[in-house]
């Protein structure tokens, strides 16, 4: 997930982190981010944190694994 002074899941969706940011992006909002930036280079990229303890209905690693997915798309995509 991103970092910084509005990154992150808002709580409690999904529970599945150590950290979570109050007031962060949701599942949506850091999707739509994503899928924004179709046809642009993307050459790097971090999934973080996703903490199976806390990850009792398995939320955080399916939203994880989503990302993980358009993010692939898009560094294939912008080739």
């Amino acid at each position: 997930m991103p970092t910084g002074p509005r990154a992150g899941p808002r709580p409690p969706k999904p529970p599945g982190t150590g950290t979570p940011e109050a007031g962060g992006l949701t599942s949506r909002e850091l999707l739509g981010i994503l899928r924004s930036l179709a046809g642009k280079r993307l050459v790097g990229a971090d999934v973080v944190e996703v903490a199976p303890a806390y990850d009792h209905a398995e939320m955080t690693t399916v939203a994880a694994a989503h990302v993980a997915f358009e993010l692939l798309a898009l560094m294939l995509l912008g080739r």
